[in-house]
């Protein structure tokens, strides 16, 4: 058996759409931060057949059987024993999938010695979830052309970011992630505007990082999270993945922000604020989400390592 734990990341430069070309390419350029917080540890054994085992429970998932078809089309990899569970809600807008195939392509990597590094398993786990090629890394991570291959930006320790996930529904949500894109990139009006400004916006992020000027990052990363619900919401049929405590929640992180404290929110496809804060704010932070009518619980993290073997 062989053993992997994978983080879930949040992007502060979303991609919402992908290319029109086989390998699974974000139409974007995007990043995000690790989180330490949040988990998904997998296990591999030899079977018999291939088996999917998620939190206890016998699955079936078709994108998972593609991609291991994909991938045996290259390496000799044996029927294999999928057993895999998150410590957050999955298929909720957390990233699940992210870390998910993170997970698993660092455990069949050592499982069947395949012989990949870190690159590699960045871009094999790419074509199982665009977004988990980021998860390979710790840290800040980019995605970006013309190889489309995740890109270490920083380590975790170059800004200490804390994260503080206010959950606000733990059911899966109606519409997945890959559908909604597609129906957002041939219905919305606002699509083509909101892949033409994208490299405008991973720009002014990429140079706040480096800078660690928390002002620009909560400015621009705030607006591109919002853009990208625009996205969503103008779709046909529209798309709309908040809850009323979702919005309550912005509207705190609002408020605490004219408090004085540092802090942005972010969400993705999904109910979950993520409030993005420096540690002077975290405490401060967690308190009020935690008080917002509808928080089911929060979640407290700091930024961390990458997907890596464990056993």
């Amino acid at each position: 058996m062989t053993t992997a734990h994978a983080h879930p990341n949040i992007a502060l430069v979303k991609y919402w759409g992908k290319q029109e070309k086989p390998g699974n390419f974000p139409a974007t350029p995007n990043l995000s931060i690790t989180l330490a917080g949040l988990t998904t540890v997998t296990r591999v054994t030899n079977a018999t057949s291939d088996t999917f085992v998620l939190h206890g429970n016998t699955t079936n998932d078709p994108k998972l059987v593609r991609w291991l078809e994909t991938l045996r089309g290259t390496f000799d990899v044996p029927p294999l024993q999928i057993e895999s569970e998150n410590d957050f809600p999955t298929s909720a807008g957390l990233a699940s999938s992210a870390s998910g195939f993170a997970a698993l392509i660092i455990a069949i990597n050592t499982h069947c010695g395949l012989g990949l590094n870190q690159e590699m398993c960045s871009e094999w786990a790419r074509m199982g979830s665009a977004s988990a090629a980021r998860s390979i890394f710790g840290g800040f991570v980019a995605l970006v052309p013309p190889q489309w291959q995740a890109i270490p930006m920083a380590k975790h320790d170059h800004w200490p970011l804390e994260v503080v996930v206010a959950v606000t529904s733990n059911e899966p949500k109606s519409v997945n992630s890959g559908e909604g894109m597609e129906r957002s990139r041939l219905t919305s009006p606002y699509y083509n505007a909101w892949v033409r400004d994208a490299a405008t916006d991973f720009a002014a992020a990429s140079e706040a990082i480096v800078g660690r000027d928390f002002p620009a990052l909560a400015a621009v990363a705030e607006l591109n999270c919002l853009k990208m619900h625009s996205i969503m919401l103008t779709s046909q049929p529209t798309l709309s993945y908040w809850t009323p405590a979702s919005i309550a929640c912005m509207d705190r992180v609002r408020s605490l922000r004219e408090a004085g404290h540092d802090v942005f929110f972010t969400m993705d496809a999904g109910p979950q604020i993520k409030a993005v804060c420096l540690p002077t704010s975290t405490d401060a932070v967690a308190s009020a989400l935690s008080k917002t009518p509808g928080v089911l619980n929060v979640i407290q993290s700091s930024l961390g390592e990458g997907a890596r073997v464990v056993t």
